[in-house]
């Protein structure tokens, strides 16, 4: 045998016992597997917990109160103190009109008004004088009348009756002076009350910011002509426009099927995206009427803006609560599989078999269901795909860590 049948023949034997030690080795691994092998699945255990149903919308900031600040009276633009985002104090002069004829009707109110008070003082002194010239006649009456009752006889008639009746002139004369003074005291109550008309008007040339906030719009410059604001047949012009930006409201839409869960006083974080910041709001008013066009209620959140950080027209997103339940059981809805009216999930039970289980489900999140009856605390329930699994087969449980609350979807926006 020459050297290359040799080589030919140890490569042949090298093959073979490769060939022998493999087929052992794939015997072996078979005789050792079990006839039903668990196979893992992902589960997740049942907890108990709170549970919440919330909704998050967005929606846009207006101004907490808004107006047009008009004159009351007819005048010049004299002065005017301010401009686009000055901010100013409830009560603070905005500007200043010129109205030549009222200073001229305020004039002529107060002199028609001291004219009132020295009547009333002439008609005084007339009293007073017509009292003593009743009080000297009564007395000389008094006395004629004593003597001639005394003495019959010594006191002619004449001058008695002569007496008699200066008394009850100066008398009447005294009640004639009330009245005077009455109607003097009158006039003068008139006079006061013009003089306090025009002089209220006159205040009014002064213009004055009702409430404290921010001029977002200017509409009138030095020498513009303003008409009345109490004017109901002309379009009087503004002098500004005035709103408040301490507080703001965000206005949201609440959609009909979540409306009779709106709480008003509930506590709602808001975020602002162009700023990403939170502010903590208050649901504090709504329309108690649906939009037609749009099936949602007009809703309102309080916000405070210190600062005037958020500013008018910005959108922001908040959540609002619409029912929360304590101390229930919980299965993520992934484990859920719902035909029509019925709910059921796959449970790995004590012996490491599947077993699909009827439950009655409560409140959802975005990511958990509250479980009325069907399971109880600590069940291994089935998450994620269940086609590849049925009922009897055997399988080895990875309990999965809990997964955070997903950010809800389908947000609604400003109608």
């Amino acid at each position: 045998m020459n050297r290359k049948q040799m080589w030919i023949g140890a490569a042949a034997l090298a093959v073979v016992t490769i060939l022998v030690v493999v087929w052992r080795h794939r015997t072996e691994n078979a005789d050792a597997d079990p006839p039903d092998r668990a196979v893992p699945v992902a589960v997740a255990l049942v907890k108990r917990g709170s549970l919440t149903s919330s909704l998050t919308v967005t929606g846009a900031f207006i101004p907490y109160q808004a107006v047009d600040v008009h004159a009351k009276v007819a005048g010049y633009v004299r002065n005017i103190y301010v401009d686009y985002g000055d901010q100013v104090k409830a009560g603070q002069t905005l500007a200043i009109l010129e109205v030549p004829e009222l200073a001229a009707q305020v004039a002529g109110a107060k002199a028609g008004l001291r004219r009132a008070t020295d009547a009333v003082t002439r008609a005084q002194s007339d009293i007073r004088r017509s009292e003593s010239i009743y009080a000297a006649y009564h007395a000389e009456y008094t006395r004629l009348k004593a003597a001639s009752e005394e003495r019959p006889g010594l006191i002619a008639a004449q001058e008695l009756d002569n007496a008699m009746a200066k008394d009850k002139d100066t008398e009447a004369r005294i009640e004639s002076d009330k009245a005077a003074l009455a109607e003097a005291e009158s006039q003068l109550g008139v006079a006061q009350a013009e003089l306090q008309r025009l002089t209220a008007l006159e205040d009014y040339t002064h213009v004055a910011a009702p409430f404290a906030g921010v001029i977002t719009k200017r509409w009138a410059d030095v020498g513009t002509m303003i008409q009345e604001g109490i004017t109901s047949n002309t379009q009087s012009m503004p002098v500004v426009t005035l709103a408040q930006w301490d507080r703001l409201r965000l206005v949201v839409p609440v959609p009909e099927s979540d409306v009779p869960m709106i709480k008003l006083g509930s506590k709602v974080q808001v975020h602002v995206m162009a700023m990403n910041r939170d502010f903590e709001g208050k649901v504090a008013r709504y329309a108690d009427a649906l939009n037609a066009e749009t099936r949602t209620m007009h809703t309102e959140i309080d916000v405070e803006n210190p600062g005037d950080a958020i500013k008018d027209g910005m959108f922001a997103e908040t959540r609002l609560v619409l029912e929360e339940h304590d101390n229930v059981l919980k299965v993520p809805l992934q484990a859920v599989e719902q035909k029509d009216s019925a709910a059921t999930v796959l449970v790995v039970n004590s012996e490491g078999r599947i077993e699909e289980r009827r439950v009655a489900l409560g409140l959802e999140d975005s990511d958990q269901a509250e479980v009325a009856f069907g399971l109880v605390e600590n069940d291994r329930v089935i998450i994620g795909d269940r086609s590849q699994y049925h009922a009897g087969e055997k399988v080895q449980a990875k309990v999965q860590p809990e997964i955070s609350p997903a950010v809800e979807s389908g947000q609604q926006g400003v109608p």
